[in-house]
């Protein structure tokens, strides 16, 4: 298998660096934002299209199943047909998805628009941190994947602030006004900065790989989704458990077996490739878990309105996008390790503070420390799992990275949210004997008597606590199997010095 690069396979250039860092952040800007953004607008698309909440959560849904899809074979096929052309092809498939739903006159236009968006944020997302791992030298890489990884983690809060702000300001439509300029944008800094690189292959594409990790992916992350609405015992929840473990043991099978596999599953036997990959499964899935958890606290317990609440993330977010570009400098032996037990410890933080009558401040240090934590730990955890590939497969890399974080958030709204749900409603029991079903189920059906709004309130913290400790008990487990590879392995100098 050789390598046939368009321009030379590194940039020395730093300027050329920079400017090609900016262009792949800024795309990748548009895929994360349009993630969450929607989440903001669920009454008024509801309301617009008369969509029940099943359809709008499909609207929502359909995007992210389809980006996590398909982002295996369409990062392979990047480096295959060259990254800058995948690159460009998926910020026009996106930039018309987009732009097709803001003018969407009925659901099923909206549903098609955004499985087009899916479609194009797969081509885009492993494309993106591919191009830097192939382009950017050993003693710059880990910086630039630490701005990109600050990008991916903490660029969802942004979008939804943003779309939150035009949602207020405007009407839910101009929510696409924020992913299309990011294309535009996108794409010209790229068409100017972006070099192209391609594999060339003896052997043909893997369909069959691609066609099987593809429904693995919607099969499993849709019991995720569903299993805790529909019941993990429905019918639903069990035949897609079924068909996506099928799926995976077909891919398992199928890759080992095939001269050029999409994904050569024997890599995971390499320490970086697993631990990374098990890392961000773990960081992804609290951090997703504790958005649910938090923003109905802040909805719900303190009264705060969507944007309000958003606001209220961001110093989390940029705490987080921070830490990530400075990991690298630390060196990333221990740093992963270091980032596990900061978030751990915010966790326990909140856990132990959070009340009704304390607000914002009870949770704060919490919400900072596993801002700084889980920034420390994203980058070298993402650079273990692209330094694990060939560098002519770091489109299946950066892919694989991107599939892991998917999992991971479904994972962790699933585990958390379904604890939360418990412990509020064993709570509710213990404090409201023969309360109103609707107000067992959720908190914002706590209204009128404020004795009973105040006992849902606390019996909401309660269940927060028990669902905070839960992701200590789970960041602590991923915190000593961190420091058993990080012993393992030798110090990694610093990016830089």
């Amino acid at each position: 298998m050789s390598l046939s690069s368009l321009e030379p396979r590194t940039i020395d250039d730093p300027a050329r660096r920079r400017a090609i860092l900016v262009a792949v952040c800024v795309a990748l800007m548009a895929v994360i934002a349009s993630v969450s953004g929607l989440n903001v607008a669920q009454q008024q698309i509801a309301v617009a299209f008369g969509a029940s909440q099943s359809t709008v959560l499909w609207i929502i849904n359909v995007y992210a199943l389809t980006l996590a899809a398909l982002l295996l074979p369409l990062g392979a096929a990047g480096d295959r047909w060259g990254r800058k052309p995948v690159l460009l092809a998926g910020l026009v498939v996106f930039g018309v998805a987009n732009a097709a739903a803001a003018l969407a006159p009925s659901t099923e236009v909206m549903l098609a628009a955004r499985l087009l968006s899916g479609i194009g944020a797969a081509m885009i997302m492993p494309v993106t941190l591919a191009v830097i791992t192939s382009t950017f030298p050993e003693g710059e890489r880990a910086r630039a994947i630490g701005v990109w990884t600050g990008v991916a983690g903490g660029g969802g809060l942004l979008g939804m602030y943003l779309s939150a702000l035009l949602v207020d300001v405007a009407s839910w439509r101009w929510l696409f006004v924020l992913p299309i300029a990011l294309v535009v944008a996108g794409a010209f800094l790229a068409v100017r900065a972006v070099p192209n690189s391609r594999e060339h292959s003896g052997h043909g594409f893997d369909i069959v790989g691609s066609l099987a990790s593809a429904v693995a992916v919607v099969a499993l992350i849709f019991v995720l989704h569903e299993g805790p609405v529909r019941g993990w015992s429905s019918l639903e929840t069990l035949v897609s458990l079924v068909v996506g473990v099928l799926a995976a043991a077909v891919f398992v099978v199928w890759e080992l077996r095939h001269p050029a596999p999409l994904l050569d599953v024997r890599l995971f036997r390499k320490r970086g490739l697993s631990s990374g990959s098990v890392t961000l499964l773990t960081v992804f899935g609290v951090q997703a878990g504790i958005f649910v958890v938090l923003f109905p606290y802040f909805q719900a317990v303190l009264g705060w309105s969507g944007l309000r609440s958003t606001v209220a993330m961001l110093p989390m977010a940029l705490l987080m996008m921070a830490a990530s570009t400075l990991a690298p400098r630390l060196g990333t032996r221990f740093t992963a390790a270091i980032g596990i037990a900061l978030g751990a410890a915010g966790l326990a933080l909140m856990a132990l503070f959070v009340s009704v009558g304390g607000g914002y401040l009870s949770v704060l240090p919490g919400m900072l420390a596993m801002g700084l934590g889980m920034g420390l730990s994203m980058t070298p955890s993402t650079e273990a799992i692209t330094a694990s590939l060939p560098r002519e497969r770091q489109g299946v890399a950066s892919a694989l990275n991107d599939v892991t974080r998917e999992f991971g958030t479904a994972l962790g709204v699933a585990l958390l949210g379904a604890i939360l749900s418990a412990g509020y409603r064993a709570a509710v029991d213990s404090r409201l004997p023969g309360a109103p079903s609707g107000v067992r189920e959720n908190i914002a059906n706590a209204a009128g008597d404020p004795a009973l709004i105040q006992a849902a309130r606390e019996a909401f913290v309660e269940g927060w606590q028990q669902a905070m400790w839960a992701g200590v008990v789970v960041m602590t487990i991923l915190f000593l199997y961190a420091v058993t590879g990080a012993m393992r392995q030798p110090q990694v100098r610093a990016a830089g010095r």
